[in-house]
């Protein structure tokens, strides 16, 4: 009896056709929105998550620091959408290098651009560019083993810094104080690459102070960021307590906000301690801004502002200046999104034009076109913030589908993978990422660790070439 397939049969109706959408970005905000097309049930769908590293996780790999194994653990709940085979992972793919939008947009029905915003902002202030300035965007890639990080430029700073000013009071301000301000013992069982943690084990650092240019009511570190500088092994954390005194404007805020009144009542905690002998420091310092960086071959110095706060929570300039010695200063004042060929920036923001993730190019939604992430709104929030935008984007690009905007089947009909090899791109898949990932748990295991993060680019993809041989 021959088997009649729904194609044969004119009374059993064809499937519809599977809307083919490209994420371009595999950090969470890219993995959050493949997971939301993949668990609705109105659209069957079929995802191609593109990324220019050969690995996944984005800033959960690249961004959350190293001794922080809880927060980087997410990466788990995260691996499940790429598991999902709906889903398929495509790492080492660089848009405008192996493909172009115009060449994306022909192969798919839609595309969500979730690539970030990677760049850091400057102060613009005199001495900026002086070597032992850095961003804390080049200092967090290289100690979590970004293998685009600048070795040379971060170790040459950290060679000679005894004493470091991180600029900016957020969460990764504090996450590069306490990198710094960690033992070896400390950093030992992360999954720093091994040159990291030598590197880190022989700076002189013994002091590093942290400046925010308004007061503790409008910091935005949370307050777990905060006490974790209190459970520091060899350093103390100081801060002035006339620092601590709040105008009715502060008072206001704190009363409203739960996380600055808890972070207030762990300032308060430090307030008035003292540098104890033998051990490190960690000064976080309140209504100052730094107006100069001192040196002539490098930095030596940082010349700082004393501010006040307005009612509005703008900051200005007492004309109070001192000099903070300074042989490292980090900046940690914010981050924006970089121009992708093709795609629309808003250079002020930092982020595409969109209208509740559809990207609008003169002002008008571009069909098939959606951002997610920190390139939609900024780099605001925290890990879990990107999986409400991503959700909300995607139900915008489903509201485009049932209003006829996007048509599933409307892409070409050339598969995205064997395209790329035909142009002689090396495509990165889901098999190939577990290579990796084994060949870095067999690495950490040669030191009792967890893993060891790969830091090369040649050894990331070589851990992939040598697993494929082994199949073969």
């Amino acid at each position: 009896m021959r088997v009649v397939s729904a194609d044969d049969d004119p009374d059993c109706p064809s499937p519809p056709p599977r809307l083919r959408v490209a994420v371009v970005g595999a950090g969470p905000a890219g993995i959050y929105a493949a997971e939301a097309l993949t668990r609705q049930q109105d659209v069957p769908v079929a995802v191609d998550l593109i990324d220019r590293l050969p690995t996944p996780f984005g800033l959960v790999r690249h961004g959350i620091a190293p001794d922080h194994p809880k927060m980087r653990a997410i990466r788990d709940t995260l691996h499940r959408a790429l598991d999902h085979p709906a889903v398929r992972f495509v790492g080492n793919v660089e848009i405008g290098r192996d493909l172009s939008c115009r060449d994306l947009h022909a192969a798919v029905d839609a595309v969500v651009y979730t690539y970030g915003a990677a760049l850091d902002r400057q102060l613009g202030i005199p001495g900026e560019e002086l070597p032992g300035s850095l961003a804390a965007t080049a200092l967090v890639a290289w100690y979590t083993g970004h293998p685009d990080a600048d070795r040379a430029t971060v170790e040459a700073a950290l060679a000679r810094a005894r004493s470091v000013v991180v600029v900016g009071v957020g969460n990764v301000a504090l996450d590069v104080a306490r990198v710094l301000a960690r033992t070896p013992a400390e950093l030992e069982p992360t999954d720093m690459p091994q040159h990291v943690l030598d590197v880190l084990a022989a700076a002189p650092v013994g002091r590093v102070t942290v400046l925010g240019r308004r007061g503790p009511a409008q910091a935005t570190f949370t307050t777990q960021e905060l006490r974790e500088l209190g459970e520091l092994a060899a350093a103390d954390v100081l801060v002035d307590p006339a620092d601590l005194e709040l105008d009715p404007a502060a008072e206001e805020r704190v009363a409203a906000d739960r996380v600055v009144s808890r972070n207030l009542a762990v300032l308060r905690e430090w307030a008035g301690h003292t540098a104890q002998p033998g051990r490190a420091t960690v000064t976080l310092r309140f209504f100052t801004r730094p107006v100069r960086l001192l040196g002539e071959d490098r930095v030596t110095g940082v010349e700082v502002e004393r501010t006040v706060v307005d009612a509005d929570g703008r900051a200005s300039g007492t004309g109070e200046t001192t000099v903070l010695p300074a042989d490292l200063v980090v900046r940690s004042v914010g981050y924006r999104g970089g121009e992708l060929p093709e795609l629309p920036l808003d250079p002020n923001r930092g982020t595409v034009p969109n209208d509740l993730g559809r990207v609008l190019r003169g002002g008008d939604p571009a069909p098939g076109e959606y951002v997610a992430g920190w390139i939609k709104r900024g780099p605001t929030g925290v890990v879990g913030t990107n999986k409400h935008d991503a959700r909300e984007t995607v139900a915008t690009l489903l509201a485009d589908v049932a209003a006829g905007v996007v048509r599933p089947g409307g892409g070409g009909d050339d598969d995205l993978v064997t395209t790329l090899r035909a142009r002689g791109a090396d495509p990165v898949l889901l098999e190939d990422w577990r290579a990796i990932d084994a060949a870095e748990v067999a690495l950490g295991a040669t030191r009792g660790r967890a893993r060891t993060t790969l830091h090369e680019w040649e050894s990331l993809l070589a851990a992939v070439k040598a697993a494929a041989a082994r199949v073969r």
